[in-house]
């Protein structure tokens, strides 16, 4: 079954072009799409240069517009979910989130960070469910209603479709990977006011509340 990738990106040029690296050291992916969410910095001539197909959004649309988008330029049917901000990604968690679905044992996987950075650890434990590592069947993704409206509440969806589906779901440790945290990428001030928005739209999703268009 052909595999694709697909990697929501706002404003990463420091990173994603490291991420697609490690896909493409990957013998089982066929597919790289980028969706440059509206991003004002270079992170669209990174990916395009790194070997990505670029799908460039206008506007920032929230992450889950943008991997809807991505989904719609792919008919593989698996879709392997990923940040734009990892760091220490490598073809071994690839292949680690993939093999359930190809062996066709589970529905999704979901990675968990473990022996990376404290912070990036501590808060997967605690919330598992809302990594944006995942390898998903790519009719689970199209079933999913609310997909393109849940914002950074996709992964609240994904996780709450699952349970309600009885999914076949995966928890894969990745070893030695974390991502940059939102102060870290847009200072302090702007950095925590972004993760306030993350957190309020996780916090709608888990109430049953529909997000407004971004």
């Amino acid at each position: 079954m052909a595999v694709a990738v697909v990697i929501p990106a706002f404003n990463e040029e420091r990173t994603v072009a490291r991420v697609i690296r490690a896909v493409r050291n990957s013998p089982e992916i066929s597919q790289i799409v980028v969706v440059n969410d509206g991003s004002t910095d270079r992170t669209a001539e990174i990916a395009r240069k790194a070997g990505a197909e670029v799908i460039d959004l206008p506007v920032n649309m929230g992450k889950g517009a943008a991997v809807a988008k991505g989904v719609e330029a792919t008919t593989a049917g698996i879709i392997l979910l990923l940040d734009a901000d990892l760091i220490g990604l490598r073809a071994s968690h690839i292949q680690a989130l993939l093999q359930p679905l190809l062996q066709d044992e589970a529905d999704m996987t979901v990675g968990v960070f473990t022996d990376g950075r404290k912070a990036t650890d501590l808060s997967q434990r605690l919330t598992p469910f809302l990594s944006g590592q995942r390898a998903v069947k790519r009719e689970i993704l199209e079933a999913i209603t609310d997909l393109k409206s849940s914002g950074f509440g996709m992964e609240v969806s994904l996780s709450r479709f699952a349970r309600q589906e009885n999914l076949r779901v995966f928890y894969i440790p990745l070893r030695r990977i974390s991502q940059f945290m939102k102060e870290e990428k847009r200072g302090f001030v702007r950095g925590f006011a972004a993760r306030m928005k993350m957190y309020w739209e996780i916090i709608l999703l888990l109430l049953g509340v529909k997000l407004p268009p971004h």
